[in-house]
């Protein structure tokens, strides 16, 4: 019977306070998100005071639902997980010190996760992963193709050179009235228009592998108000339509000719992002179309999002490889792919 390595891991490098309990990488015991939407909802998008307070409140309690749901004890854990980066200082301080706390006091091993290869690793649930490997990971604060030739080994090969694919979303949805996080409302609105508007594919034919997409923001936005001047009101579903498929244009456009250019056996898809329903669909479709040989993995809906249990399955994979942390591990809110702890 193969060993049970179980991994307690912490996620709270945004707005999200998650602990989860993790065998072996790719069984989910416990997986425990406390939401803060509700709070920044008013706000428009995260307050960073505000997310590291609600942290305070919600880490040990989330810490003993996780433990009690997975029905373990300290004693029955292998080592502790825990997001350092990258995301915001503060709110990533809570996890770290709750982290190297909990690794002190039961004499465990402290494992540092970076936050984007916890994304990726949400797909390890999906499915064995096979290398050479690239994933699409699209978030709120991250858009990134990285390419793994084998495993632990990471190299981004494009990123965003401004906004971040899901920053767009929320930043053209406070101009539509849609509360944060406006991804889920206008993927939806998308569903219901056509793309009327034609907005700019920011470096869509260019020769490289990067994004930009605060210049659709801004053609998106500048379309709105300017319709607003001449009191003409625009069909909010047509408008969503466009800008989505403006972003799914590139972020496949951009793929496949990675794909082209680096030989893989499987594409990951991953992040908040990852959700989107009008991504994954066209990502299905041009893979049948231009990469059948390619296995893609696409995390799963409910781990999209911030979660611990992603943490947890790249937790493993760091364990494995002898990743370990001392007891000044920082948070690091800048972290790249390139810098080991």
């Amino acid at each position: 019977m193969a060993e049970k390595n179980l991994i307690l891991a912490f996620e709270t490098s945004c707005d999200e306070t998650s602990v989860a309990v993790v065998e072996n990488g790719t069984k989910i015991l416990s997986n425990i998100v406390a939401t803060q939407i509700d709070s920044h909802q008013r706000f428009g998008g995260v307050v960073p005071e505000v997310a590291s307070r609600h942290h305070i409140e919600w880490i040990t309690r989330c810490t003993d639902q996780a433990l009690a749901e997975a029905n373990v004890s300290y004693d029955d854990l292998a080592g502790v997980a825990v997001t350092y980066g990258p995301g915001l200082v503060g709110s990533l301080l809570i996890g770290v010190t709750a982290a190297k706390s909990t690794a002190w006091a039961h004499h465990l091993p402290l494992i540092p996760v970076n936050h984007m290869t916890g994304h990726l690793y949400a797909a390890r649930y999906v499915g064995e992963f096979k290398y050479p490997q690239m994933a699409l990971l699209v978030s709120g604060g991250h858009t990134e193709l990285v390419y793994m030739k084998s495993e632990h080994e990471f190299e981004i090969i494009g990123e965003t050179r401004d906004d971040a694919a899901g920053e767009a979303y929320d930043k053209i949805g406070r101009v539509l009235g849609v509360n944060y996080p406006a991804g889920k409302t206008i993927d939806e609105w998308a569903a219901k228009g056509k793309d009327t508007f034609h907005f700019p594919r920011a470096m869509e034919k260019e020769d490289n592998f990067d994004f930009s997409f605060s210049g659709l923001k801004s053609a998106f936005i500048n379309t709105v108000h300017n319709a607003d001047q001449r009191g003409e009101k625009l069909n909010k579903y047509d408008l969503a339509a466009s800008f989505q498929q403006s972003v799914v244009d590139v972020l496949a456009e951009k793929t496949m000719r990675a794909l082209d250019q680096y030989p893989v056996k499987q594409l990951i898809l991953a992040g908040g992002v990852a959700a989107n329903h009008g991504l994954r669909s066209r990502l299905d479709h041009d893979m049948q179309k231009y990469h059948p040989d390619v296995t893609m993995l696409q995390a799963p809906l409910k781990l999209c999002g911030d979660n611990a249990a992603m943490i947890g399955a790249a937790g493993y994979m760091d364990y494995e490889h002898g990743d370990r942390a001392k007891l000044d591990l920082n948070a690091e809110p800048g972290l790249m792919y390139s810098e080991k702890k």
